[in-house]
């Protein structure tokens, strides 16, 4: 039942400096499968344009990133990457927070990436990465989510998967409790999942601090490569 309940829930990722189309068409080929879809394939800017085509008109949504995976304070920049993103055919924008000027206690530099973002995507679901490997301490985490959250994010997500430690529990728990307070939001665990194991660990904390009914792919994604196989081979 639970390998049921985590395959809509899957964002689709490839986001490696070496894609190629040849890659990225293979992952479209994966998004529908004899079980059911995932919610959405993510990949880098260049490619959604192949990936709307491939995806047509069916159940899974396009996904690409923007001021990734470094996350630096040049809001301008990110903006253009969003619009651009949009224009190209995305459906949905990971954007990253610029973590370290926040954790520096540069929160508005870092959090006007996410306005200029949210302004730049109106129509379209706009997910803040906080890297939470890097803003370690429960209580930054749950602030950085809870102003994304103010500014419009439809979603916070942990990490980039590109620096260690990615998603935790002490992390998603935190950004679940943010997520509750506010009363709206949704929330995306990435970095390090590919068990079947690892996504219920996260489903079981969102039932616990969210309730048990909470949990559907407008509200919790699970960004991963692996775990898409691993759910198949459960089923």
């Amino acid at each position: 039942m639970s390998a049921s309940r985590i395959l809509p829930l899957i964002d689709l990722t490839s986001l490696n400096e070496d894609d190629t189309p040849e890659r990225v068409a293979a992952l479209c080929e994966q998004a529908v499968t004899p079980a059911g879809a995932v919610a959405a394939v993510c990949v880098y800017p260049r490619f959604i344009a192949q990936v709307a085509e491939a995806l047509g008109e069916g159940p899974v949504r396009v996904a690409t990133v923007a001021n990734f995976p470094s996350g630096t304070t040049d809001a301008r920049r990110a903006r253009r990457e969003a619009e651009h993103a949009l224009a190209d055919g995305a459906d949905e924008v990971d954007v990253v927070l610029p973590y370290l000027a926040y954790a520096a206690g540069e929160r508005d530099a870092a959090l006007e990436v996410v306005r200029e973002c949210r302004a730049a995507t109106d129509g379209a679901t706009l997910k803040v990465i906080l890297e939470t490997g890097r803003l370690e301490r429960a209580d930054v985490i749950r602030r950085a989510a809870t102003e994304s959250l103010e500014l419009g994010a439809d979603f916070v997500k942990t990490s980039t998967g590109k620096l260690k430690p990615g998603a935790t529990p002490a992390a998603a728990r935190a950004m679940l409790e943010a997520i509750r307070d506010h009363g709206r939001g949704g929330f995306k665990a990435s970095g390090g999942i590919r068990t079947v194991a690892d996504a219920e660990a996260y489903l079981a904390l969102a039932d616990e601090v969210i309730g048990p009914g909470w949990v559907a792919p407008e509200t919790f994604r699970l960004g991963a490569s692996a775990l898409l196989g691993a759910v198949l081979e459960a089923l």
